[in-house]
């Protein structure tokens, strides 16, 4: 994951099944936090959290942006923290509000005690920016209720982009002519909207288990931005992907996860046109925990949002597909200090001007933050009021949303139990710095969560699938050390097969790992009791190259100008070659990476494009490309059209043979390994770091499939002879795909009945280099 500078300113044995050792849940959202209607709709109670705020003033507005505050309450701490006002309706008419109820707080502490004579805007009562405890309050800083269900816009967006506006220090802004933490920001705050509860049905969700999944990750404006056979009002909205259901099923995929759809700052994508410039396309910058982004709804409405992500979720649901968040909960769109030498100057638009302390994790004298994000500031992800925020979002997206799992971003900083100056000896956790990853701490939140929210059991039912991104920006690696309950993105899987296909003679290459990767990764999974469905394989995603890419480019190239380009940073660490430059060469191969991912065991990701060879033209970081070349594409040649086919038919094929996707780990008598020449792999075979090729066959019947299978993966760049073992008795072996560069066409992967006649025992196969065999018995 990568943001944009601006925005850093702004901002083989059976394992137990997880079933059988779910603790009770404890409450969801036990303070009431928010704000809400009581049944009648006569009134609307705010609540709020700060467990160092002294004073606090609710703000209310007929209008999003652009007006004054029609009415304003005081708050009162009622104890642990929460501050409460319940406001008549009738009163909020009365102030000229008739419409939408939009709203915000503002605060005050230690560091900037309430005085009655204060103004909008005004300097009393100011102490400081930031004192010896760490508290920012700054009542010139109107802020979002964290729990708030819809806001009304992003801070910069086409009517300001000045980002000083929510800021503190005593810096002078050039516009206005004063300090900013003296610029009242409450005409151009994000507003909290008070919404009643959405009668939208969100439909039946799949109950089907994790393993039996085929995952599509794709940004869910970029599905339909330039989809002609979509109304253009529809293009790029939640409802425009509810119409693309039928699409996604039909490829066969049975889960869609988008990029991150809670709010965050986008807002101003377009207002320099043809330019990356101010541009934020994956959404890593999170505003509001609870709230779907508005820019992604034909409706913008108070309410629309909501009600058509409720629409998308139940089209998806009709569908059979269930549908996964990228979530970020590792840091907010508040980001850290603007420099490392200024400890006054920081964005406050939600948490950091309610709670600074509890939000986010401070350094030592509690003036800076603690970062292992790359955006600035930790989240305080081992605070108890910020785990609960992060409990209570999930638990809202599922129920209330229908969203069925969860992909988290950055997922090591919710396995963090250090807390605030917790390197110090009063806080042995963390004797080094501000980050440890311990899952072993029933605290951290990776464990909270699993301890309130229901996970679904390893042969399906209810509940939620939950996966880790299991690596920092601060390059520390977790990947293996979630616990039971959670999937990993398995970059090993990506890393390792990329080597095989594309590193050959450049480095050492181990068919050893090889099988390792085909086979659900035991080495990773295994000894902390999960299953080969814990390993999300892929062989690309959003963070990288696209598949095509892997075998067109040998390295990046972020500088190109629009629309594919520039994007800053990106991994200069790819394991990508253009195969010499051969068309032919590259699909060949992105046909084997593509079989890979799904004829490994594991639960399979692909990136939206994979299936008809998208390419960025080699940009491995477009994180602020919010173009034409970013948005899928569906008028496709007929390469597209045929690679198309074959990642059709791979899906097919996978969902059609339970012996791919199995629950526990395979056994000796269900995988057998072979040397090309046809004898059982040896160990002096396995150790011979100068074989690159393996075949390996699946005993069908073990797992009520009516085929075994025999998949032979040469990566020799020479053609290599395989002598095939004995098919099942009675049986002969019959190929399904052969991703040889002879094999290039429309039916590359066969449709079930038109599989070709290979032999019986003893028969030989010519394979060649770099290429995947795949073969039934029957």
């Amino acid at each position: 994951m990568k943001c944009p500078k601006f925005l850093l300113a702004m901002l083989a044995c059976a394992c137990l099944a997880f079933a059988t050792i779910m603790p009770a849940h404890a409450a969801i959202n036990p303070n009431n936090l928010g704000a809400s209607y009581n049944s009648q709709q006569t009134q609307i109670t705010f609540r709020v959290y700060s467990a160092n705020a002294t004073y606090m003033v609710l703000y209310l507005y007929s209008a999003g942006y652009g007006a004054q505050e029609s009415a304003t309450y005081p708050l009162s701490n009622v104890g642990n923290g929460v501050w409460q006002v319940v406001v008549p309706v009738s009163s909020i008419k009365t102030a000229g509000i008739t419409g939408t109820v939009y709203y915000g707080y503002r605060a005050w502490g230690p560091n900037w005690p309430y005085s009655a004579s204060w103004t909008k805007g005004s300097s009393v009562g100011f102490i400081s920016d930031v004192d010896s405890n760490g508290n920012r309050f700054n009542p010139n800083k109107l802020l979002i209720d964290p729990y708030t269900r819809e806001i009304s816009q992003d801070p910069l967006n086409t009517q300001n982009q000045d980002a000083d506006i929510f800021a503190t220090g005593a810096t002078v802004d050039a516009n206005f002519g004063v300090a900013y933490r003296l610029i009242d920001s409450g005409t151009y705050a994000p507003k909290g909207t008070v919404l009643a509860p959405s009668t939208q049905s969100t439909g039946t969700k799949p109950t089907r288990a994790q393993k039996d999944d085929v995952i599509y990750e794709v940004n869910v404006r970029g599905l339909t931005k330039q989809d002609s056979s979509i109304a253009s009002q529809y293009q790029g909205t939640y409802y425009g992907a509810g119409l693309k259901a039928s699409y996604l099923a039909s490829l066969g995929v049975t889960a869609v996860e988008f990029l991150p759809i809670q709010e965050t700052q986008n807002d101003a994508n377009d207002v320099v046109p043809d330019s990356t410039q101010n541009q934020n396309y994956w959404g890593y910058m999170t505003e509001d925990f609870f709230a779907p982004d508005r820019r992604y709804a034909y409706n913008k409405a108070a309410g629309g949002p909501t009600a058509e992500f409720q629409a998308m979720v139940q089209a998806f649901h009709n569908a059979g597909i269930k549908v996964y968040m990228d979530v970020v909960y590792n840091h907010t769109a508040e980001g850290g200090t603007w420099t490392s030498t200024d400890p006054t100057t920081a964005t406050e638009i939600s948490w950091r001007g309610l709670d600074n302390a509890t939000y986010y994790e401070l350094t030592t004298g509690n003036q800076y933050f603690y970062d292992d994000t790359g955006i600035g500031a930790n989240f305080n992800t081992y605070n108890p009021a910020a785990q609960q925020m992060i409990i209570d979002s999930l638990s809202y997206w599922s129920t209330t949303m229908g969203v069925d799992g969860f992909r988290f971003d950055e997922g090591p900083i919710l396995g963090n139990n250090c807390l605030n100056q917790s390197y110090e000896a009063a806080a042995p956790n963390c004797p080094n710095g501000g980050f440890n990853f311990d899952a072993s701490d029933s605290k951290v939140a990776v464990n909270q969560i699993l301890a309130n929210l229901t996970v679904r059991p390893a042969s399906g039912g209810s509940g939620i699938d939950l996966f880790a991104e299991p690596w920092s920006a601060s390059g520390g690696d977790n990947q293996g050390q979630f616990p039971a309950g959670w999937s990993e993105w398995n970059g090993v899987f990506e890393n390792t097969l990329r080597q095989a296909q594309n590193e050959l003679g450049n480095m050492t290459i181990s068919i050893g790992q090889d099988a390792q990767d085909f086979t659900g990764s035991a080495s990773i999974f295994q000894g902390n009791g999960r299953n080969p469905w814990n390993s999300t394989n892929y062989m690309d995603i959003h963070d990288g190259f696209t598949l095509f890419d892997i075998y067109y480019c040998n390295g990046p190239n972020n500088s190109q100008g629009w629309p594919y380009g520039p994007s800053s940073g990106g991994n200069t660490t790819n394991y990508s070659w253009n195969q010499g430059g051969a068309a032919a060469d590259q699909r060949r191969a992105a046909r084997t990476g593509l079989a890979f991912t799904m004829l490994s065991a594991g639960t399979p990701i692909m990136a939206g494009g994979d299936e008809y060879l998208r390419s960025l033209q080699c940009n491995n970081n477009p994180y602020n490309v919010d173009s034409t070349a970013n948005w899928l594409n569906y008028s496709w040649t007929s390469d597209q059209s045929n690679f198309y086919n074959f990642a059709q038919r791979a899906i097919a094929f996978r969902l059609a043979h339970p012996a791919l996707r199995p629950q526990n780990w395979y056994t000796g008598s269900q995988v057998e390994w072979w040397e090309p020449s046809g004898v059982q792999a040896t160990t002096s075979y396995w150790d011979n770091t100068s074989n690159y090729a393996i075949a390996y066959t699946i005993n069908g019947s073990s797992f009520g499939d009516a085929n075994s299978i025999y998949i032979a993966y040469n990566g020799w760049s020479g053609q290599v002879t395989f002598t095939l073992p004995p098919p099942p008795t009675g049986t002969n072996w019959y190929r399904v795909t052969d991703t040889c560069n002879w094999n290039d066409g429309a039916n590359t992967w066969v449709t079930p009945g038109n599989e070709t006649l290979i032999g019986g025992s003893g028969a030989t196969y010519n394979q060649c280099g770099q290429s995947l065999l795949l073969l039934i018995s029957k």
